[in-house]
């Protein structure tokens, strides 16, 4: 099987509006994607009809070359974790864990009992009386130790502090690397899970903004400074997604791969040359669509000078 998931055109229409638009993608798999985007934008619609707990109001959907739909051939090899995760009351850690066990044909008993020590869970505490950071490190621990062959995380890990979102990063991709899977991490802080993406598929609006691999796209963009008039010159025909202008000067990101007599030329005009991170660009990109200005270089300057 080349792909894992497969969905063609599909969309979601609550009344009368669109969650997702005509949305088509093939994710393959063994690779870590990144399903990026601003809150409402689309990213647990999504993840909730690949995964059978939500419907498409059209489109064709299928995850393991099946129909998702009551179907427990796919359903047993999906791990879906979410931030609202909800577990019975008189649950404690110990008992959510062996109900994953039960679950899952791939769980791993030794890599959670290490997963607890690393996080420090309490073990016998009720799920409702942990805090916000234990209940998401429940949640993590089910995600990794399922080693399902399909895991989507949906920011379950934001309760997280710093030092555990870490910790988390670290455990996902050292056991990635023994135990391949296909993984969907859905989150807005960007900058932390840039380095872990293999692939990367923002959404805006319920419609595929980009969907690329991530080395692809960390290239794909740069920002120049200097003088506005030098900056429109060089530009030329170049499309841009963002303008800054300071009196005289002007800060500007483009897309495109500047070739070595470029990068050369920009320096012999005094320009400054810089890379575009990859939530810098997500975030360009993203208010450039929602807002739908011209592209090119003199029609943004013409707009932040008016």
């Amino acid at each position: 099987m080349s792909t894992i998931i497969d969905i063609q055109g599909v969309t979601k229409r609550y009344r009368k509006f669109e969650a997702l638009q005509d949305v088509t993608l093939a994710l393959e798999p063994n690779r870590i994607y990144g399903l990026l985007g601003r809150n409402g934008a689309g990213k647990t619609t999504l993840m909730s009809i690949l995964t059978a707990q939500g419907f498409a109001t059209s489109g064709q959907v299928r995850v393991f070359g099946e129909d998702p739909y009551e179907n427990e051939r796919v359903l047993s090899r999906i791990c879906f974790i979410r931030e609202s995760q909800k577990y019975p009351d008189s649950f404690n850690a110990t008992h959510a864990f062996k109900s994953a066990a039960l679950f899952f044909p791939n769980w791993s008993q030794e890599l959670a009992d290490r997963l607890v020590e690393d996080f420090q869970l309490p073990m016998r505490r009720t799920i409702k009386k942990l805090s916000r950071g234990q209940l998401s490190a429940v949640g993590v621990i089910i995600g990794l130790a399922s080693r399902a062959e399909l895991t989507f995380f949906d920011e379950p890990y934001l309760g997280l502090d710093a030092v555990a979102r870490q910790l988390f990063y670290d455990r996902l991709v050292e056991d990635y690397s023994a135990h391949p899977r296909t993984v969907i991490l859905s989150s807005h802080l960007i900058d932390e899970v840039a380095n872990l993406l293999e692939h990367v598929i923002v959404i805006d609006q319920g419609r595929i903004l980009m969907n690329d691999d991530a080395e692809a796209i960390r290239g794909s963009a740069f920002t120049i400074v200097g003088s506005a008039e030098k900056v429109t010159d060089f530009l030329g025909a170049k499309e841009v997604v963002h303008t800054d202008r300071f009196a005289s000067l002007a800060s500007v990101t483009a897309l495109g791969t500047l070739t070595q007599e470029e990068i050369r030329t920009a320096a012999d005009l005094g320009l400054e040359l810089a890379p575009v991170s990859l939530q810098q660009l997500i975030v360009r990109k993203t208010l450039a669509a929602s807002t739908a200005p011209s592209t090119t270089a003199d029609a943004h300057f013409s707009e932040v000078t008016q």
